[in-house]
């Protein structure tokens, strides 16, 4: 009897977990993927998807879903639950969709403000196939030169230069050409990164599965037995790179993909990941950074949703049973209701939970304690440089420069926080240089005998509080001084590797984190919005940090969910959607993915034999 019982057990666990996981259709196919089509380079008809300005006649009739903020995380959600058959509405409060994917336009040179190249998209990768389902094939990606980095430690003639290539074999071997003395570092550190990227999925799964499930694996000990990948995100990443090696520049080049959170306080598995991102190779979206918003946004529209711009979002509402049904949206004066029985939140958890909930909901004990697992993020400051004359006149290229004062990381990011508002300009320990018009092969056809650069780094909101309260291009000659004093510092140390710039400058604009809160609603002008700091990635905090929220029908998305940067704000979207469909579509990505490796199999199998013939 009691056999009979158990056996009846697990076949009932047995068959929901089957129809959990495969029961549901999929939202992709590959039928959805056409070829892509001729690239739109007329403004206006780019403008009337991606500025489509908030109106009460042009939000969908019956609604499924509202998505706060369009930067990739919510266009990522927002589409794969349009492609479910939910109708979905996106509200962004810029003039712009696309979040860190937009690219702006000034005196005739076209910047981009987050999007400075991306890893993993080449033929049938996981992340491509994404791209595909959720662009219906329309995005399409220009791989950068192999030598798509390089990384400048010191100054004068204590300058010493790393270049980091990619490849399945070339990028480790590369850099064992350059640490001759460090053979066993590098290796141990690339078997990091291989057990980083491989076992990911583990860590997500912690989110998707339920909650207690997740932690009696972890605090059991059964996690670790599984995979290493449990600890490894836990651990810190100087620690970790002193057991490896005393060469203080390799350690430099083991974290120097930078995202605010000096190594002793970020996780070894997220510095691994994002080197190991650029090892098939580092691409940039041909048309630009908007490319990806404006495909994205009419395969939303496609199946009956809609995304509209300047539609601040002022409260999320909340019925008296504790559940999400709309938002309250800013229309001049006014305010108008939309409603939707599902709310997903892309605009970050601090702004989620202080500002759009309901006051008394805010102060709730489940609500405090999803908000004390996180802390805020660094903020971002950018130099925006327009230059007359094209990458060849001007000695521009490809690939992007990282530059390091010297090789001590926590040191260098604890003086430079530690200084004061005055001395913080004069004293920039390290940046970033991107030069988008050398990298996508269209912005000749654009922009003709122009070229532009982006310089950026992190600073400390506090040395631009004092102005939270002025009003952007109107803050006044102390504050505009103020941030030219970094502006200056940065172009002339980009200057130095970039010599003929200097004359042809012709245009410069400057994003401070007063600037990133005004556009992009990034909390304290943090563009990584949430810090990624080590506590945050211990496996216990990953597995309580999911979509769900403790308000019914409300979602997180975006680059707080999991981590940083576009890839990760994506994969927080389809996290987001698994949750929300409850179903793991990351399965209907692994089928594709499989399909994909038959058929371009099948098509070489095809090909061989016709040399043969």
């Amino acid at each position: 009897m009691w056999l009979l019982i158990v056996l009846a057990w697990v076949v009932i666990w047995a068959g929901g977990t089957y129809w959990y996981l495969f029961g549901k259709k999929s939202p992709f196919s590959l039928e959805s993927v056409r070829p892509p089509g001729p690239r739109e380079f007329d403004q206006k008809k780019r403008d009337k998807v991606i500025k489509q300005g908030f109106s009460v006649d042009k939000v969908p009739q019956n609604l499924d879903v509202i998505v706060i903020g369009s930067g990739i995380g919510g266009l990522t959600a927002g589409a794969t639950l349009a492609k479910a058959g939910k109708k979905v509405l996106v509200l962004e409060q810029h003039d712009q969709a696309g979040g860190c994917c937009h690219t702006y336009i000034e005196k005739g040179f076209e910047f981009d403000v987050g999007l400075h190249y991306i890893g993993q998209v080449h033929e049938n990768s996981l992340l491509r196939i994404a791209f595909d389902q959720i662009s219906e094939g329309q995005l399409e990606f220009q791989e950068l030169h192999q030598h798509f980095d390089t990384v400048q430690i010191g100054l004068g003639d204590e300058k010493r230069e790393y270049t980091i290539f990619s490849g399945k074999t070339e990028m480790k071997a590369h850099l064992l050409k350059q640490f001759p003395d460090d053979t066993e570092a590098i290796e141990k550190f690339f078997k990091i990164m291989k057990i980083s990227a491989k076992k990911t999925h583990y860590l997500a799964t912690l989110k998707l599965i339920p909650q207690w499930v997740s932690l009696f694996l972890l605090k059991s000990g059964i996690a670790n037995l599984i995979s290493p990948v449990f600890s490894l995100s836990g651990t810190n990443a100087t620690d970790l790179a002193n057991t490896l090696t005393s060469n203080k520049d390799l350690q430099v080049i083991f974290s120097y993909l930078f995202y605010g959170v000096p190594p002793k306080e970020s996780s070894i598995l997220i510095n691994a990941l994002l080197v190991h991102h650029y090892k098939r190779g580092a691409y940039y979206p041909k048309g630009g950074a908007s490319e990806i918003a404006f495909h994205i946004i009419r395969t939303i529209q496609k199946y009956g949703g809609n995304c509209l711009v300047r539609a601040p979002v002022s409260q999320i509402l909340v019925n008296d049973k504790g559940a999400a049904y709309g938002v309250k949206v800013r229309k001049g004066q006014d305010e108008v209701e939309v409603h939707a029985s599902v709310v997903v939140s892309n605009c970050g958890i601090f702004t989620t939970f202080q500002k759009l909930l309901p006051p008394e909901i805010q102060v709730k004990r489940d609500v405090q304690e999803r908000l004390n697992m996180m802390k805020h993020g660094r903020g971002s400051f950018l130099v925006f440089s327009g230059f007359d004359g094209t990458a060849e006149d001007l000695g521009l290229v490809s690939t992007n420069f990282w530059l390091f004062k010297n090789n001590d990381m926590d040191q260098s990011m604890d003086s430079f926080f530690a200084l004061s508002k005055e001395d913080a300009p004069d004293n920039i320990p390290m940046m970033f240089i991107t030069i988008p018009s050398s990298k996508d092969p269209e912005a000749k056809i654009r922009h003709p005998g122009k070229s532009c650069m982006t310089i950026l780094t992190m600073v400390k909101y506090e040395w631009f509080e004092e102005w939270k309260d002025t009003t952007v291009r109107k803050r006044g000659d102390e504050y505009h001084s103020y941030k030219m004093r970094f502006a200056k510092n940065l172009f002339d140390w980009a200057c130095t590797i970039f010599p003929k710039i200097k004359d042809k400058l012709v245009f410069q604009d400057v994003a401070t984190p007063l600037t990133n809160m005004h556009y992009l609603g990034a909390q304290r002008g943090a563009m990584y919005s949430a810090e990624h700091n080590l506590e945050r990635f211990h496996a216990e905090a990953v597995a309580r940090n999911r979509c769900n929220t403790p308000i019914k029908n409300l979602y997180i998305s975006g680059q707080d969910v999991f981590s940083c940067g576009i890839a990760g704000a994506l994969h927080g979207g389809l996290l987001c959607a698994s949750t929300v469909l409850d179903h793991i579509v990351y399965i209907d990505l692994l089928l594709l993915k499989k399909k994909l490796k038959r058929r371009k199999a099948k098509e070489l199998a095809e090909l061989a034999k016709k040399k043969l013939q």
